[in-house]
């Protein structure tokens, strides 16, 4: 969130602003100074304590000389114990009294002191202690784990001169890490210092979103944690799902504290939940309670499956003063609140039909019949491919048996003055041509040449069976 990580060759990628806007950039906990343009009383001299902001929510205030002229987003270097630290300034002048009485920082001696503007070696020796700050981590939860430690190590922040780190870590119950803090300051050869925090502390240094799609609470504004319980669900009507009342931290969430005042107030109206009103028709039960609409809904108890009954609360509390008095009413239903049909106005008319989501649907046809259908169309075309192949393989067939000679075509080109290239091309004299000369022909079928067509194969069978010897021997 910071500028350090958002930003681009020192211009943040956002507001362009460098951390000189009116909230001090884009860190956490940050406080718009609403009294930076009025001037003071005569006589009162500037408040001479800033307001310095470190690595994630951690600021404090230290105070300075009348020679550093501090504004909002400089970067200073501060007293530490030991050596020094550097930070930015995130509040000055009145606004910081304001903030030092909300958190009980009383202004006397043990406030520390700015020592100077940072220059570009310590810019320069901050920013590389911030860069070994996650492999720390990383070290440090490999030893912590090594030592059987039960313990998780959230966070690790560096000290602007590198010479000392804290350690924030979060455990269920005591630790001893005294090896641990042995084992740490033997590698990193630096002074260690390690400080527990909570579950809803380790979320607001870390930060994150919440279910409400926003920034986390813990890590934008809110400084103060107070203890949240299940009642405060209770009254809002909400139900005890712990996924859905949990927050990132594990615990329940801030915000449920948030309008429990106003569920207190409006909840003093309305009867316990206990409530039991006798009528002719039987007892009626509480069953829930809208608290904005102001109304109990009640359910018969000799009623299965009833809807229940909505009762405002006004003549809820009549209905237990009859009651009381011993009166017994007839029923709920005369007391019962009646909804106020809205007739819902529409300001366009869908006339193609784009915004209805089942416009796509085959109304009225079942997924047995469509499968049924599928399947015919499969065997359809099988029996169809069956019969395309053994026509083609028919075809072959008969191409094989009356293969042209070389230098002759079938057919398909039809010369004029050759004959019997086309049985049905050709003039006619050609085609009556053809059988006398094939009848001329037809006694050479044992020595000469070989005649096609489908007539010269029948002439030579003749020819063939007539010239055949008999078996039959001579007397």
């Amino acid at each position: 969130m910071g500028c350090s990580s958002c930003s681009n060759g020192g211009t943040p990628k956002g507001c362009k602003n460098n951390g000189s806007c009116g909230v001090t950039g884009c860190g956490k906990m940050d406080v718009f100074d609403w009294l930076a343009g009025m001037e003071l009383p005569m006589g009162q001299k500037p408040f001479n304590i800033a307001e310095v902001r470190f690595k994630n929510d951690r600021k404090s205030f230290y105070r300075y000389t009348s020679e550093i002229n501090l504004s909002i987003g400089d970067v200073v270097a501060v007293e530490s114990s030991p050596g020094y630290d550097v930070g930015i300034v995130s509040l000055t002048g009145e606004l910081v009294r304001i903030q030092m009485r909300k958190k009980n920082v009383k202004d006397n001696h043990e406030i520390r002191k700015v020592l100077r503007k940072a220059n570009e070696a310590d810019i320069q020796k901050w920013q590389e202690a911030r860069s070994m700050e996650w492999d720390t981590m990383i070290s440090a939860r490999t030893i912590s784990k090594d030592l059987g430690l039960e313990m998780k190590i959230s966070d690790v922040e560096y000290q602007g001169d590198r010479a000392k780190a804290t350690f924030y870590y979060t455990a269920e119950g005591r630790v001893d890490f005294r090896e641990l803090i042995k084992r740490l300051a033997d590698r990193f050869r630096i002074r260690v210092e390690m400080r527990q925090i909570g579950m809803r502390q380790e979320a607001g240094k870390l930060g994150g979103i919440g279910s409400c799609g926003r920034e986390l609470c813990c890590a934008s504004w809110l400084t103060d944690f107070r203890t949240v319980s299940t009642s405060s669900a209770r009254y809002q009507q909400l139900a005890l799902n712990p996924q859905k009342l949990a927050g990132q931290c594990g615990k329940l969430k801030c915000c449920l504290n948030y309008e429990l005042d106003q569920y207190m107030e409006a909840i003093k109206e309305f009867p316990s939940a206990n409530t039991r009103i006798d009528t002719v028709k039987g007892r009626a039960f509480h069953f829930k309670t809208d608290i904005f609409k102001r109304i109990m809904y009640f359910i018969y108890d000799k009623q299965v499956g009833g809807s229940p009954v909505p009762v405002n609360v006004d003549d809820v509390h009549e209905l237990l003063a009859m009651n009381k008095r011993g009166e017994t009413p007839e029923d709920l239903e005369s007391f019962a609140e009646v909804p106020e049909l809205v007739e819902e106005v529409i300001d366009y008319s869908n006339v193609v039909g784009q915004d209805s989501l089942t416009r796509f649907d085959q109304v009225g046809r079942s997924k047995k019949g469509r499968n049924k259908r599928s399947k015919n169309n499969r065997q359809g075309n099988q029996r169809g491919g069956n019969r395309d192949k053994r026509q083609a393989s028919g075809q072959a067939s008969d191409q094989g048996g009356s293969r042209p000679p070389k230098g002759k075509s079938r057919g398909g080109n039809n010369r004029p003055g050759k004959p019997g290239n086309d049985r049905k091309g050709g003039s006619n004299e050609q085609r009556q041509q053809a059988p006398n000369d094939q009848r001329q022909r037809a006694p050479k079928s044992e020595g000469g040449p070989k005649q096609n067509g489908p007539k010269n194969r029948s002439n030579r069978r003749k020819n063939n069976n007539n010239s055949k010897p008999s078996n039959s021997s001579p007397e």
